[in-house]
């Protein structure tokens, strides 16, 4: 089984991450090849198509954003070390939102992560649709706050998210943060052990 591009499950066990550094930096490569073949590259050439389209043809940021936002979920339960989001998909998108430098900014209370989490996450992943007035655009601020009613940019979404996911690999690239490298190796022991149809 395939945990990420030419990476199986059994060479993810393979590997000496107590003791063999050069492993750990293996270890990293793996998440980021898993999650940009995943998540990021298909994404980028949504983009990149988006790009040579005329505004009126650019169509693909409900499927841009659905993308983004699992990979915000994903990535969190990465940083927690968590098995799985099940039941728990709301606390830690929530989560996400408060921890991430440029998410944060323009989520600064719980209700604002609630009710994006609600009206996107949740509409878009579950209704195909926004479940508020809120818009999706092409440009803009990431997200914007309104009478006339909310608009997420998911062309900012998707670079901050990009962007995030860069930070984190390179804090597990650095020996100090054993905390964080735990809590890693414990999500990815579970995704290397278990049936690769439930997602990650």
């Amino acid at each position: 089984m395939e945990i990420a591009p030419n990476f199986t499950a059994a060479d993810w066990k393979a590997l000496h991450l107590q003791e063999n550094e050069q492993h750990w930096l293996q270890a990293v490569d793996v998440l980021k090849s898993r999650l940009y073949a995943r998540y990021i590259d298909p994404v980028d050439a949504l983009i990149e198509i988006e790009n040579s389209l005329e505004p009126r043809q650019m169509n693909f940021g409900f499927t841009i954003l659905a993308v983004d936002l699992l990979l915000m979920e994903t990535l969190q339960a990465f940083k927690e070390g968590l098995l799985d989001t099940n039941r728990k998909s709301q606390r830690v998108f929530m989560r996400f939102l408060r921890d991430s430098s440029r998410f944060s900014p323009f989520f600064s209370t719980p209700k604002q992560c609630n009710d994006f989490y609600i009206e996107f996450r949740c509409g878009i992943l579950h209704q195909a649709e926004i479940q508020s007035t809120a818009r999706v655009c092409s440009s803009g601020a990431l997200y914007n706050r309104s009478d006339e009613g909310d608009t997420v940019n998911y062309n900012a979404v998707h670079q901050c998210i990009k962007a995030d996911l860069e930070d984190y690999l390179q804090l597990l690239k650095d020996p100090h943060n054993s905390s964080q490298r735990e809590l890693f190796k414990k999500k990815m022991d579970a995704v290397a052990g278990k049936d690769e149809t439930v997602p990650s």
